[in-house]
């Protein structure tokens, strides 16, 4: 059953609270860098920001444009304008929180929730719209706050000294990396009626920490690669894109209508392939999974070696017995984690439904099928 719940408003507030938040720490640590005279660094932060806000932006626009069909031209350039001036997520916030606020508050009536009514509709286009920001978030996440951390880290290693906001930055930003994956898993299933719902406290839990721990171990470990040679960071980057990337087209992928924009998509996906894993079809995703963990586990085992034998004024400093010692944990926890969640906290496992709610929902997952952009994926 698809219901928008008060508490599910309360979180699209605190949303776009968030993001105002996260703007205004760009801002500041932007206007820092170029305070103390480091140019490139405040250069490399706008540019992140930049190029992942002009993505989501064309990510956002096109979707519009998908869900009106034949819109009015006069608000199709309303639309337009708004995103070239880079205000795509707050129009959708908007729309999120009016339809959102509508169907917690105004809606009243349980029997129109599975008739297809009014009370149904609004329901479903404040999930869907939610669903939608939550999606851009993971690109937006990915895009700019996953390299904006590496350059954190190399930036703390490098100069081996860090004021607290620089260390209260860093665990910010993989909590909400983290965060913005279980939100965007939570948001997708809730979306497709026919799926199980990912609720309950222990599976978010579980999921939470697994995507923490793993993000945490990867990170650091590119970081540390980094810090050792610039160059070969760069290439370890380039070369696990086109892995990913080259998955993706193997896929055949269907997301958008467009041949160019699914070719943006693919390049996305490609990037947040780097980090973690990215389930593109909603196909089962055992084997895939394992294989993408197994890989990420022998590259990380790889740069411990590398690093062990490569004696440099970096291996001596203390942080690398820290950083390593952190790497080597929470990836070993990371993987425990996933193994716990796909074994007794996924959702098909975890909860199940009685089968006359399978017959109902299997009915309305065959109407989404023909509406949702996201049907045929699932994020694990």
């Amino acid at each position: 059953i698809m219901t928008f719940t008060k508490w599910n408003f309360t979180m699209s507030v605190l949303g776009i609270v968030i993001y105002v938040a996260d703007i205004a720490a760009d801002i500041w640590v932007t206007s820092n860098y170029f305070c103390e005279g480091q140019y490139s660094l405040g250069i490399l932060t706008l540019v992140f920001r930049l190029l992942s806000s002009i993505i989501v932006q064309i990510f956002s626009y096109e979707w519009f444009k998908d869900d009106c069909g034949s819109p009015d031209p006069g608000k199709l350039n309303w639309i337009f304008l708004l995103h070239f001036l880079h205000g795509g997520i707050f129009t959708r916030y908007w729309f999120a929180l009016k339809d959102g606020y509508q169907a917690a508050f105004k809606q009243n009536s349980s029997g129109d929730k599975l008739t297809g009514g009014p009370a149904s509709i609004i329901h479903k286009r404040a999930i869907d719209a939610v669903t939608d920001i939550s999606m851009l978030r993971v690109f937006k996440t990915f895009l700019e706050t996953s390299p904006q951390l590496i350059l954190q880290i190399y930036i703390l290693m490098e100069h081996d000294k860090a004021a607290f906001s620089q260390y209260a930055s860093i665990i910010t930003s993989f909590s909400s990396i983290s965060w913005s994956t279980l939100d965007y898993q939570i948001s997708l299933r809730k979306s497709v009626p026919d799926k199980n719902q990912f609720s309950g406290v222990p599976p978010k839990l579980i999921y939470l920490l697994y995507k923490l721990f793993t993000l945490i171990s990867w990170i650091l470990s590119i970081a540390l690669v980094t810090l050792l040679n610039i160059i070969s960071s760069i290439f370890l980057l380039i070369f696990l894109w086109t892995l990913g990337f080259s998955w993706t087209l193997k896929q055949h992928t269907t997301f958008c209508t467009s041949k160019r924009m699914e070719f943006l998509y693919r390049t996305v996906v490609g990037i947040i392939l780097i980090f973690t894993f990215f389930n593109v079809k909603g196909e089962k995703t055992k084997m895939y999974i394992s294989s993408y963990y197994a890989t990420h586990v022998l590259v990380t085992l790889g740069i411990m070696c590398v690093c062990l034998f490569w004696k440099t004024s970096v291996t001596e400093q203390l942080y690398f017995t820290f950083v390593s010692i952190t790497i080597v944990l929470t990836l070993g926890l990371g993987i425990i984690c996933l193994i716990v969640y796909y074994m007794v906290f996924h959702p098909a496992i975890y909860f199940k439904q009685e089968s006359a709610s399978d017959k109902v929902d299997g009915l309305a997952g065959e109407r989404e099928k023909e509406i949702s952009r996201i049907r045929n994926f699932i994020m694990e």
